[in-house]
């Protein structure tokens, strides 16, 4: 079979495993509220209502992943030191921490809709914490499911690597505590910065000179990653989401729901600002650090990322009010179901049935197995957005189903 006939297949294929996954996951868990829930693309936000823009930034989160993904994956070996190339990885330094950011974004619309319906601190808190250990969970069985797809050549260690949706669990367990302790919009907002840039600012220490060595190692990865930049440790990963949580407390603010471009245009200008001071503290002579690492551990890398992350704020918010709400949007869509999306096409892109030859595609071929990816992800959005609400119906007719044959008498 040629390369575009296992692509075809291997669509079909993708489309199937989604719909299995849709039915098993997304139907025992109420994740929806951490990476997307459904939305009428239509629909302007109203009050403390799921906003378009924050999905269309979540969609394009899911684009610059896939790309990322798909070129690392698939590129030959002698195209991996080109432009293009180191360019497309550029852009994957986005995606986790825009996923993250928009956690704590989501966090604090959940937060200020249990508070008007009037929730007390503590059982927002537990709210929070019950949700961030079902994504930890998750987490796990998202690394278990690798681990066997894997096996022989799999190794067991895999199993404790500190994955995205690890730390995603653990920092909305975080942000509940946050909530648990100050319950005021504006003091919280504070906190969270201030929790972000204590993190920021302890996470090359904690990578270098007061690593934590002593802790048993699946433990220190949670701390400072190991040195392996595919892993997502604590330090500095939940400070994205604490920086979101900030950020979401002015978007769903009184004044944020009257003014959204007033409040966006000045939290973009707010990041701008941010991005030239990280630059200018990158370019000084005098360091603070003894070991400075920009692209992991530096807390100028991670002033410049959300730096970027309020521009794309204020542009998803642009795109959306000028074309994104005039009818369908792929990349909406792609955001309502974002979990769902990135945990059925890791599979088949990094995993055992990756549709294309791992490290020996050309670049065309690449980009048509990346274009080929991201529309059998639309179709399995789209399929799992008509499923949403059935999965407690196909489980009720098999049960009735077998309910009548049993007392017909009839094998099951």
């Amino acid at each position: 079979m040629g390369h575009a006939g296992r692509i075809l297949s291997s669509a079909i294929v993708i489309a199937r495993s989604g719909v299995i996954l849709s039915l098993d996951v997304r139907d025992t868990l109420p994740l929806e509220q951490i990476f997307g829930n459904t939305v009428n693309p239509v629909a302007r936000p109203k009050p403390l209502s799921r906003v378009a823009y924050i999905d269309w930034m979540r969609g394009l989160a899911c684009l610059l992943m896939f790309q990322t993904h798909c070129y690392d994956s698939w590129l030959a070996e002698n195209l991996r030191q080109s432009t293009f190339y180191r360019f497309s990885q550029l852009l994957g330094t986005l995606p986790a921490p825009l996923f993250l950011f928009l956690t704590g974004v989501s966090q604090a619309l959940v937060t200020e809709r249990l508070r008007q319906k009037g929730m007390d601190p503590g059982s927002i808190a537990r709210a929070s914490l019950k949700r961030g250990f079902q994504i930890y969970l998750l987490g796990w069985g998202f690394r278990l499911q690798e681990y066997l797809l894997g096996l022989p050549a799999a190794p067991w260690t895999d199993l404790f690597r500190v994955d995205i949706l690890n730390i995603i669990g653990i920092s909305l367990m975080l942000l509940g505590l946050l909530h648990r302790v100050i319950t005021n919009r504006r003091p919280a907002a504070v906190a969270a910065m201030g929790v972000a840039l204590a993190v920021a600012m302890l996470t090359p220490p904690l990578w270098t000179t007061f690593r934590p060595s002593w802790l048993p190692w699946p433990v220190e990865s949670y701390v400072n990653g190991l040195a392996r930049p595919w892993l997502f440790p604590i330090f500095p990963w939940v400070a994205f989401a604490f920086v979101g949580l900030a950020v979401g407390y002015q978007i769903f603010s009184p004044m944020g729901r009257e003014q959204p471009f007033t409040v966006v245009a000045r939290l973009a200008g707010m990041g701008i600002l941010l991005g030239f001071f990280a630059y200018a503290l990158d370019h000084m002579n005098f360091q603070l650090y003894s070991t400075y690492d920009f692209w992991h551990t530096s807390p100028n890398f991670f002033a410049l990322r959300v730096a970027v992350m309020l521009c794309i704020l204020l542009a998803s918010y642009l795109w959306w009010r000028w074309l994104g709400g005039r009818g369908f949007s792929p990349i909406i869509q792609l955001g309502n179901t974002s979990l769902l999306v990135y945990w059925v096409h890791i599979e088949f892109v990094y995993g055992r049935f990756s549709i294309l030859p791992k490290r020996g595609s050309s670049l065309l071929l690449a980009t048509l197995g990346l274009g080929v990816v991201f529309l059998a992800m639309l179709a399995l959005s789209l399929g799992r957005t008509r499923l949403k609400g059935r999965g407690a119906e196909v489980l009720g007719w098999f049960r009735s189903r077998f309910v009548r044959e049993t007392a017909a008498g009839q094998p099951r």
